[in-house]
């Protein structure tokens, strides 16, 4: 696994942790202290809020994973990655891009975009 995909599932696995202590935990370790995260829903300018953007995406989306489905790609201290979000054991519903600026190995920032979204019922 490259360093870019170590980095990407470190991450990642703050999403998928249900355990409020462990994730806060896992914020810590991975993001620094003065961070921020942006996608087109959602806005988070420390890590208390990042918590609070992970919980609630636990309470909307119960059930749900994130999958790592491009290993990454690290240039100095910008990262790029993409996701797939759905059911444990199905094909991702939501697919997106996230990209981080780093602090050695831990996230500074993230901007994420969504590739795609199911359509509309």
């Amino acid at each position: 696994m490259t360093e870019a995909a170590i980095i990407a599932e470190r991450y990642l696995a703050i999403w998928n942790e249900a355990d409020a202590e462990r994730r806060r935990a896992l914020i810590a370790e991975a993001w620094t202290e003065h961070c921020s995260y942006i996608d087109p829903m959602m806005r988070a300018d420390n890590r208390e809020q990042i918590h609070a953007l992970v919980t609630a995406a636990h309470d909307r989306f119960p059930g749900f994973r994130f999958t790592l489905i491009s290993d990454g790609d690290r240039h100095g201290d910008n990262l790029r990655f993409s996701w797939g979000f759905g059911p444990v054991d199905a094909e991702p519903l939501i697919k997106g891009t996230d990209f981080a600026i780093l602090e050695g190995d831990r996230l500074r920032s993230v901007h994420g975009f969504i590739d795609q979204l199911p359509a509309a019922a």
